[in-house]
């Protein structure tokens, strides 16, 4: 294996096409793709500071490096790579990347990072930008950190453990979600998917979990949620009180307490839904936009 230390490396191409090799304390300085089409790379210690570092490549291990914000788009076409303990500050990383492990590593600058990409796993990931993993698929994610909205846009087949997600508009468009033991807060959660699963979770959202096709939930617990479950198809066990139902398509509701269900006969098929709560406080035909 060829060694490459603690050198200072510029202009276009730098070192393309390089295999086979340890390239440690190195820095890539100005000079767009210094890495493209690359193979078989062990990596650490190494600072990116410019565009397109890494594209077209396979069999990479990185460790302890950076990629500051202009080595931008920095990961895109390639497959089996992993990066640990790392600071990725750098948008639109990893687009089209097929065999991805990221463990320990902060993602300050996250914006339209992970789309079309596949065979992911995240492992203490933190990330903050908007349109994180758009249309990517086979994800599995453990104690992720995000802030960010719109985020898993038309994704399939994603798991989720022990997570928080700070996320307006997530999981839209989705297939095959499944959630145990986190924390989501965002508007309009889960819209326009099919079979989608939550477990142990704590959800706050204003219209959350609507136009969903086959909406599980277990043992959950909806915190200042309002205008819940709208057109979805539902089988749900909610802890303690669910401030709102609206006019669900259709299965069956458990909840101790509804503050609000409004079911509106003109909409929907109100005996294609079981409600069992222990308290309703009120009941209404008609959304509270169409009164008086």
């Amino acid at each position: 294996m060829q060694e490459i230390i603690q050198q200072h490396l510029t202009g276009e191409r730098a070192l393309y096409q390089a295999s086979d090799s340890h390239i440690s304390y190195c820095t890539f300085a100005d000079g767009e793709s210094p890495l493209k089409e690359s193979r078989d790379l062990e990596i650490d210690h190494t600072l990116f500071r410019w565009k397109y570092p890494l594209w077209y490549s396979k069999n990479v291990v990185m460790r302890e490096c950076t990629l500051f914000d202009m080595a931008r788009a920095g990961i895109w076409y390639t497959d089996n790579i992993s990066v640990t303990d790392s600071i990725i500050e750098a948008p639109k990383t990893f687009r089209r990347v097929n065999g991805l492990l990221l463990r320990n590593v902060d993602m300050p600058n996250a914006a339209e990072t992970l789309w079309n990409c596949q065979n992911i796993k995240l492992e203490n990931v933190s990330a903050k930008g908007d349109y994180f993993a758009m249309n990517s698929r086979d994800i599995s994610l453990h104690n992720f950190r995000l802030a960010g909205n719109y985020s898993f846009d038309g994704c399939r087949n994603v798991e989720v453990h022990s997570s928080r997600l700070l996320s307006k508009d997530a999981f839209w468009n989705c297939e095959n979600v499944t959630v145990y033991d986190s924390f989501i807060s965002g508007e309009y959660l889960g819209w326009n998917s099919k079979n989608v699963t939550l477990v142990n979770c704590i959800i706050e959202s204003l219209q959350g979990m609507c136009y969903i096709d086959n909406l599980i939930m277990k043992n959950c617990r909806l915190q200042d949620t309002t205008l819940a479950f709208e057109y979805s198809q539902v089988d749900v066990e909610i802890v303690g009180k669910v401030d709102c139902v609206f006019n669900p398509k259709g299965g069956v509701i458990r909840a101790d307490h509804i503050g609000e269900l409004i079911m509106d006969g003109r909409k929907v098929k109100i005996d294609q839904t079981k409600i069992e709560a222990k308290e309703i406080e009120k009941r209404s035909g008609k959304a509270p936009w169409e009164n008086g």
